[in-house]
């Protein structure tokens, strides 16, 4: 391609990209003629390079013609710029993206870019009209984060992490009155401290994750006493929104109550959005729920709402919602709760139940942990008649978790009483919903096909093999029409929700080998699943291809897949998928769905990220063979305790997809052979591949947990560490968005809101 400054030869060149013969007819004849880029408005090519990456804008599409080169540099296009988990572009390339966007960037996300080195975050010094900057994932000193902020006078949202070694005595005085002018801070939190809380006195958002191992790598307890004796606490008179989700460890629950200390004086009149996330069989006891519970009451402007399950009873929960009109609710692990949230939002409970738009109602994973386990399963069923009446009163859902609970459907019909409603019966009424997270239980119809009653008289009582009860299994190649036979339910599903993006199945027994909300398990036992949930299988599997648009599927725990037939279905129909999670799917003992899995992943051709589970992995030359399909593929997690890996193949596998930045394999084989492999991968390709993260290690090594702790924290979230990501958190455009963008307008005429 032609680099000349001439226009008249660019923009040709352009043409010759793109050109399209138009045919007109003026009733005489057909005139043809070729339109080419070139002859495209502004605002069609602006609307066009929106899906262009800002690293492709600047080092790749500015360089075509002279009129494209001006209008990469469009302020529309550069003034809100995200990098985050921007795999293929190394330091040199964002380097050049800095250089060129020193002077029109007012917004910038490097979110998730753990590959940066520390002289590319000091070319942001330059970027002076910057008013967010988000640096999670980064690897930022107190004493560079002191630089930045000391040439950032515009400044009002920052999200950085805090790590070990982080001193808040290094920041100089004009970086603490950056952050006292800062109206929304994120800090990911990775060793006690209170980071820069401190020093932000005029905050309208803090989003805390709290992520400190019990134990430091020495083998000794980590505590919190050296914050007690810190001059500075947090305060937050304007605080409107308060997030920490945490992960397990004692500390980091005892770290959290040091970052509420000030909840217990005076709750923040303005606050209304309170999301507390806290895993484990017992959260600490908080002292001043009881006061945050009277501010709701009162106040009454609530938008979203979190707590652990013991900070509060029904009864106050109750007063709390019947004030207030909220958009997010997020009660997941909370059994004994859950039908006090149901009550309110379908009886006279809430103010506007329509405002409704995310849910979480999803229980409690390994009951077998809780002493309340005798009692959970009852605490854990979803009555059909009580989901009817909560999809009526919140049309607006678009996001509902209801993992780990059940829905058994009962098909009896009693005379003069009407038919009961099917659970998916009920959500296909919910036009909006975007994202969905079910038991496997829940696409069951409840039917079950009696087994024959043996003759005592057959000499082969006891040695015929009995029929698999409950299990239909489904043939490809039956044509386009989706199953029916114990479907029924999922149908209505499909055709009341066809624009659904993101669904998750998962079997109320499972367990991760990786969890991220619990401790790792050290030995995977076997699947305890109810009867409903067995029957479901490759035919409901393959019912599924219904949902043409979705873009990430999560399937766990399902024991009734016999032959995986349903996944080549899914992967034949659903062309957008990019996500894609299968663990434990059939028998534990055997991996029985491995020739079906080839042929899916041979029609994923979007696919992006693949996380593969299950206890006995052949990842053989076929296995690779087939993956290399997926062009696109960027991130690749295998967990398998007893699984196998050919060493030639995986080195195969990585020369033909160069776009895999993310390769995690926790399989069984030796330590010596995952190292030595490990060592080839990163030797061979970290030079072409900057952000490459290649961890091969055995499953059931003693030294895992600290293998895990040295890995990117976001790569663990987003991939590694089995988790629910439906309705975890608000939509971001809902929460506090529009009120940030009112601020910083009013703060800053250059603000990119």
């Amino acid at each position: 391609m032609t680099s000349s400054v001439n226009g008249r030869v660019l923009d040709e060149d352009m043409d010759n990209q793109i050109v399209q013969a138009v045919c007109i007819e003026d009733g005489i004849g057909v005139v043809s003629g070729s339109i080419g880029m070139s002859d495209f408005s502004d605002e069609i090519l602006l609307s066009i390079l929106r899906y262009v990456s800002t690293s492709d804008l600047v080092n790749n599409v500015s360089r075509t013609c002279r009129k494209l080169h001006t209008l990469c540099y469009d302020k529309t296009l550069m003034t809100t710029v995200t990098l985050s988990e921007e795999y293929t572009a190394d330091d040199g390339a964002i380097r050049q993206v800095l250089k060129h966007l020193s002077n029109h960037v007012q917004s910038l996300s490097l979110s998730g870019c753990y590959w940066l080195s520390g002289s590319t975050i000091d070319r942001l010094i330059r970027c002076r009209s910057l008013v967010r900057l988000d640096l999670s994932g980064c690897r930022v000193t107190s004493l560079r984060l002191s630089r930045l902020l000391s040439s950032l006078p515009i400044l009002r949202s920052l999200a950085f992490d805090v790590s070990p070694g982080f001193d808040s005595a290094q920041l100089s005085g004009e970086a603490r009155d950056s952050l006292s002018r800062l109206s929304a801070l994120r800090q990911t939190v990775l060793t006690p401290s209170y980071g820069v809380v401190p020093c932000c006195s005029s905050l309208f958002s803090l989003q805390l994750q709290l992520d400190i191992p019990d134990v430091t790598r020495e083998g000794t307890s980590m505590c919190c006493q050296l914050m007690m004796g810190q001059s500075s606490v947090p305060h937050y008179q304007q605080l409107e929104e308060f997030t920490a989700c945490l992960a397990p460890g004692e500390v980091n629950q005892t770290l959290l109550l040091l970052y509420l200390a000030v909840f217990s004086v005076r709750v923040p009149e303005r606050l209304r959005s309170f999301l507390v996330s806290v895993p484990g069989p017992n959260p600490a006891h908080w002292p001043a729920a009881s006061s945050l519970a009277h501010s709701l009451v009162q106040h009454g402007d609530l938008e979203a709402l979190q707590l652990p399950r013991s900070w509060l009873d029904a009864t106050s929960l109750g007063r709390v919602l019947l004030s207030n009109a909220p958009k997010h609710l997020n009660f997941s692990r909370c059994p004994t709760l859950r039908q006090t949230v149901i009550q309110s939002l379908t009886g006279t409970g809430v103010r506007d139940s329509t405002r409704l738009v995310s849910l979480n109602l999803s229980g409690i994973g390994h009951t077998s942990n809780y002493p309340e386990c005798s009692r959970a399963r009852g605490e854990e069923e979803l009555v059909a008649e009580a989901m009817s009446r909560l999809v009526i009163c919140c049309p607006n859902l678009s996001h509902l978790n209801l993992l780990h609970t059940h829905y058994h459907h009962d098909n009896a019909h009693t005379p003069g009483l009407e038919a009961n409603t099917h659970l998916c019966t009920s959500l296909s009424k919910l036009t909006h919903l975007r994202s969905l997270a079910l038991p496997a239980c829940a696409l069951s119809d409840g039917s079950h096909t009696p087994s024959p009653s043996p003759s005592p008289s057959s000499l082969l009582l006891g040695l015929r093999k009995p029929s698999r009860v409950g299990l239909q299994t489904y043939r490809p190649g039956s044509g386009d029409s989706l199953p029916r036979e114990g479907t029924s339910g999922l149908g209505t599903l499909l055709a009341g929700c066809p624009c659904l993006e993101v669904l998750e199945i998962t079997g109320p027994g499972f367990i991760s080998a990786l969890p991220r909300l619990e401790p790792c398990a050290r030995v995977c036992v076997d699947q305890r699943t109810c009867v409903n949930a067995r029957g479901v299988g490759d035919t409901h599997v393959a019912a599924l291809r219904g949902f043409r648009g979705l873009r990430r599927l999560t399937l766990a725990g399902l024991p009734g897949v016999l032959k995986g037939t349903g996944l080549v279905q899914v992967a034949e129909h659903c062309r957008d998928l990019q996500a894609l999670s299968l663990a434990n799917l059939g028998s534990l003992k055997t991996w029985s769905y491995s020739a079906s899995l080839l042929d899916t992943l041979r029609n994923c051709t979007q696919l992006t990220q693949l996380r593969l589970e299950q206890p006995y992995l052949v990842c053989n030359g076929a296995f690779w063979e087939a993956l290399s399909c997926c062009s696109r593929l960027r991130r690749l997690c295998l967990i398998s305790r007893n699984g196998t890996f050919h060493p030639a193949a995986v080195v195969t596998f990585m020369e033909c997809c160069r776009d895999v930045m993310v390769c995690h394999m926790f399989l069984g084989g030796t330590l010596v052979a995952c190292r030595t492999l490990q060592k080839t991968l990163l030797d061979r390709f970290s030079v072409e591949r900057q952000a490459l993260s290649v961890v091969i290690y055995p499953l059931l090594h003693e030294d895992l947990p600290l293998v895990i702790r040295d890995m990117p924290l976001p790569l663990l979230d987003q991939l590694t560490l089995f988790q629910s990501r439906v309705a975890q958190a608000p939509p971001s455009s809902q929460l506090g968005h529009q009120r940030a963008k009112r601020q910083l307008a009013n703060q800053s005429p250059s603000s990119p809101w």
